[in-house]
């Protein structure tokens, strides 16, 4: 109390004056119309400029929010898509029915850690094992082709990147389906390079490289880059294709991760292909 006392007394003179200056302004808007609406006006400009910050300001705060309810909404409606479904025919005598049955099921998830200036560069997230996610599942980004689930833990994983020396993913050009391998030569984040594309399918810069869908993991028709430039060795009968990647891995904050529900039985008649040794 004696400290309020002793400040009041220091500036009285500004306290008398911002007194007297508010019994004025009270006298004129009670007194002038005119007055009285001009100060009203102005007052409310203030006031729409505050609330206007603040609720901008609320807006920005609650950003992290609002993205995490769009990521589930686009896992959901991906999960709609017709390349997530496969049909199927099941026949007997002269009935037919045609069924269409979820192949991709997709699990958002946010980026806790990244890194795209490395050679072998990784990826954690926050979804892990209790939320049904397990190696060797693949991660799409909204704007393309990201890695694959390399290993997890109950709550978190850790994504094997295409920007990784060990990453190799079958793609397609998706004018002529012409297929071919994307690597990393950990050069630039920005670009990765196609090979196994034969001279005979000349590609054309600006075409579109999506994934195959011959890989056990990733549909077909994920986004994976763009031509950029291409160049044939002497003698090799294939083109070192550079695209430039679709997904900005310095801005990665949101990923889909990828359930292929038939995984399971392709790898049992997988298994039944391979070699058996000779007794």
């Amino acid at each position: 109390m004696e400290r309020l006392i002793a400040l009041l007394k220091k500036y009285n003179y500004i306290c008398l004056f911002l007194a007297l200056e508010s019994i004025a302004i009270f006298m004129i808007t009670r007194n002038s119309y005119y007055q009285s609406s001009r100060i009203i006006s102005c007052g409310n400009h203030i006031a729409g400029q505050i609330y206007t910050t603040t609720n901008s300001i609320q807006q920005y705060f609650g950003l992290r929010h609002e993205n995490d309810i769009l990521a589930k909404e686009n896992a959901q409606l991906r999960a709609r898509l017709a390349e997530s479904y496969v049909q199927c025919d099941y026949r007997t005598f002269a009935n037919s029915d045609t069924l269409y049955q979820q192949r991709y099921a997709y699990t958002d998830a946010q980026v806790i850690k990244s890194s795209w200036d490395q050679i072998r560069n990784v990826i954690i997230v926050n979804k892990g094992s209790r939320q049904g996610i397990k190696p060797d599942m693949a991660v799409i980004s909204p704007q393309g082709i990201v890695g694959v689930i390399l290993s997890t833990t109950e709550n978190f994983s850790t994504i094997l990147p295409i920007l990784h020396p060990d990453s190799r993913n079958s793609v397609t050009i998706a004018r002529d389906n012409t297929k071919g391998s994307l690597i990393w030569e950990g050069k630039d984040y920005r670009y990765a390079s196609v090979i196994d594309i034969p001279t005979t399918h000349r590609p054309v810069k600006n075409d579109t490289i999506i994934t195959s869908g011959l890989s056990n993991d990733f549909p077909k028709g994920v986004t994976v880059g763009y031509v950029q430039s291409a160049a044939a060795p002497s003698g090799s009968g294939f083109y070192k294709i550079t695209i430039r990647l679709a997904t900005d891995f310095s801005k990665l904050d949101h990923v889909y991760i990828i359930t292929n529900q038939f995984t399971d039985g392709l790898d049992s008649l997988y298994k039944t292909l391979e070699p058996r040794e000779l007794l």
